[in-house]
């Protein structure tokens, strides 16, 4: 069959009536959907309206989590609610170690990377009075430490509680400040320091020894962690042989080699500026005051580097070459230390680490 040819000319009308009613009714079914909206939204408002501070007041308590902003709880939130960790109360940490190698990798995993390395320092200050570091270290040995976390400074160590397998027992101590003291101390349960002390020291009282002979860091001699101005002292009698030699390193240094005896020689290191009566050649009796400790040279804190040596040159331990003491408290400081040492405890918990 053939498709129809086009039609020319004029068309003939369709009537309107059709259209017409089509798009009123389109007209109606809009305006009715309209209305129908607008009355649902106007019975929605006050329900939306009273929900608004519910949602407010948690966003402004901090950063805002957008995966849960359709369900705020209406009840106080974790963040808000006070710190039952005594723990935090007390602004301390507690690291619980178990010693598998290097040390410094064990304190690191406990206490992560940032404070780790330096708490690793700090705690084997504590460990050097009790074993060889690293030496005596051994697999399995386990480390319970109480410390405070200081900007820009080195962690603060509380309490050291270590399970050595060298030793086969579980020593302690606590940092404690005595009535009267100048510093704080690390005690032993009994009550007598941790440190042994000098005969003959350079110095009659310091915070702490940050480094020895025996601490692994092959170190020629002992550090005193002391305030600058210090009085530093001969610890016998003997003749100035040099004085502010390698500066860069020593900073404000002198040498006294001593008169007679055992003819060693005394090195003091990182002084302050040294009196400018002392000179070569001078004789000093023993106990009298060389000058005062310093920050100077290469020194990062304040302190007395005191190094021993044979006439051979031989590096001397001093705590080896001294006659040595530990000094304990004054009875009337007891209960106030066994308080203290209560309090550390139940802070550091009942259990050896890795028990």
């Amino acid at each position: 069959m053939r498709p129809p040819l086009p039609t020319l000319g004029p068309q003939p009308k369709k009537s309107p009536v059709g259209p017409v009613m089509v798009v009123s009714l389109l007209l109606g079914l809009s305006a009715g959907g309209v209305w129908w909206w607008k009355q649902r939204l106007a019975s929605e408002t006050p329900a939306t309206v009273a929900a608004e501070p519910q949602a407010t007041a948690p966003v402004a308590q901090g950063p805002v989590d957008t995966g849960a902003a359709a369900a705020l709880p209406s009840a106080p939130t974790a963040a808000a609610a006070p710190s039952n960790d005594p723990l935090k109360a007390a602004g301390l940490s507690r690291a619980v170690i178990r010693i598998e190698g290097p040390l410094e990798t064990a304190v690191t995993a406990a206490a992560g990377p940032e404070v780790g390395p330096a708490l690793a320092q700090v705690v084997t200050r504590t460990l050097v009075w009790w074993v060889d570091v690293p030496g005596d270290i051994r697999r399995g040995d386990t480390l319970d430490v109480l410390y405070e976390v200081r900007p820009n400074e080195e962690p603060l160590v509380y309490a050291v509680r270590f399970t050595s397998n060298k030793t086969g027992q579980t020593h302690k101590t606590y940092r404690f400040q005595a009535e009267g003291d100048r510093n704080p101390r690390y005690y032993l349960p009994s009550g007598e320091e941790l440190e042994l002390r000098l005969e003959n020291s350079p110095l009659d009282d310091y915070e702490q020894v940050t480094s020895l002979l025996r601490d692994g860091r092959r170190h020629k001699g002992v550090d005193f962690k002391t305030p600058v101005g210090t009085p530093v002292k001969a610890p016998f009698t003997g003749i100035v042989r040099r004085k502010n030699w390698s500066f860069r390193f020593n900073g404000n240094c002198i040498e006294l080699e001593e008169v007679g005896g055992k003819h060693r020689r005394a090195l003091f290191l990182h002084m302050d500026e040294l009196p400018r009566t002392l000179k070569v050649g001078d004789r000093i009796a023993a106990g009298a005051v060389l000058g005062r400790s310093g920050n100077s040279g290469r020194s990062f804190a304040p302190h007395l580097h005191y190094q021993l040596e044979a006439g051979d040159e031989r590096v001397l331990d001093p705590y080896e070459s001294h006659r040595t003491y530990r000094r304990s408290l004054a009875a009337t400081q007891r209960a106030a230390f066994e308080a203290e040492m209560r309090r550390q405890d139940a802070l550091l918990g009942t259990t050896v680490a890795g028990g």
